[in-house]
């Protein structure tokens, strides 16, 4: 069972017809027992990094994500999803994020011709140990919609990333943990072959 963690930050549907296209019955909740009773969790969002984990402790979730990573139940993170998987972002100062990855989310520089959000298709340069992008051509096009891009502390985890203006960490992983910026409910066929590699990884 895929839970799909619900805590009012957007882009449910999207993910749950993407899910319900390759043959998944996901279950959209913020209880705890079906989260950690899941093969496979997804942590969607859209909107703002301070208004996610204000919604993620309300609802008691942050703990919950905790564990279900302490327990290595494969969490993918989608794009404010991801996001707060690290510390910190400029978009809320001051606003601790889950920590679970180090890195910090940092706002787009100004730079002529390019206008932010970044709004629409563009390539990755995926790593060859990238889990999510296994069996996909070179440098496929995905859906991203963001003002604010990843840092990671750690170059290792990071599996893909795309360039506008400056570097972006597209995509991480580590261990049961995949988070990715872009939005693979919204990138046709290749998104769907990238849930569809998470569904089907099997261990770390």
């Amino acid at each position: 069972m895929i839970a799909l963690i619900d805590y009012d930050a957007g882009n449910m549907r999207s993910v749950e017809k993407a899910l319900d296209f390759l043959g998944e019955k996901p279950v959209v909740t913020r209880k705890r027992e079906e989260i950690l009773g899941a093969d496979r969790i997804i942590l969607p969002g859209v909107g703002s990094f301070g208004d996610a984990m204000h919604n993620l402790e309300a609802f008691g979730l942050t703990e919950v994500i905790k564990e279900a990573v302490e327990k290595k139940i494969p969490l993918l993170g989608i794009c404010l999803g991801m996001q707060v998987l690290f510390e910190k972002s400029e978009e809320s100062p001051g606003v601790k994020g889950l920590g679970i990855l180090e890195g910090e989310i940092v706002r787009f520089p100004k730079t002529e011709g390019l206008k932010i959000p970044h709004m629409g298709w563009n390539s990755l340069s995926c790593s060859k140990d990238g889990r999510l992008f296994e069996g996909l051509e070179e440098n496929p096009y995905v859906y991203f919609v963001h003002s604010y891009y990843l840092k990671a502390k750690d170059p290792k985890i990071v599996k893909a990333t795309a360039e506008y203006g400056v570097t972006i960490h597209a995509s991480v992983e580590k261990g049961s943990v995949f988070g990715c910026q872009f939005h693979p409910e919204k990138s046709g066929g290749t998104g769907l072959h990238i849930l569809k590699n998470f569904i089907e990884r099997q261990g770390e």
